[in-house]
C-alpha cells in the first residue's frame, strides 16, 4: 500500500496546528501594537461604564416605589463597575458622563432623578 505524501504532509501541518493551539491555549503573547491595544482597552472601559449605567437604572426602577421616582446617584455606577466588571478606580466625571448618556437614552426624566448633572 503506497503512501500518499500530500496527505501525510496534510496530516503532519495538523498536528503542528493543534500543538501550537495547545501551547498558546488560543492567547496572543503581545499585543501587534500597542496603540491599538489601548484603544481596545479604553472602548471596554468605557462600554463597561455605560452598561454599569444600564444596570443602576434598571435597579433603581426596581426599587423605587410606585408612583416615586427612581433615584440613581454616580456612586451607584461606580459600585456596579466594581462589582461587575472589576473596575477598582472609576473616576467621577467618567461616572457621570456615562450616567448622563444612559439618562438620557433610558428617557428618564419622567420617572428618575440623579445627580450626574451636579
Amino acid at each position: 500500500m503506497p503512501h500518499d505524501p500530500g496527505g501525510l504532509l496534510f496530516v503532519a501541518l495538523g498536528l503542528a496546528l493543534v500543538t501550537a493551539g495547545f501551547v498558546w491555549r488560543g492567547r496572543v503573547l503581545r499585543p501587534l501594537s500597542v496603540k491599538r491595544a489601548q484603544a481596545a482597552v479604553s472602548r471596554d472601559r468605557s462600554r463597561n461604564l455605560l452598561r454599569s449605567a444600564d444596570m443602576a437604572i434598571a435597579e433603581a426602577r426596581r426599587r423605587a416605589a410606585r408612583g416615586e421616582p427612581a433615584i440613581i446617584t454616580v456612586g451607584d455606577v461606580t459600585r456596579v463597575a466594581s462589582q461587575h466588571y472589576g473596575h477598582l478606580s472609576v473616576e467621577r466625571e467618567e461616572a457621570a458622563a456615562a450616567l448622563r448618556q444612559r439618562y438620557e437614552a433610558a428617557n428618564c426624566r419622567m420617572d428618575c432623578m440623579t445627580d450626574a448633572f451636579n
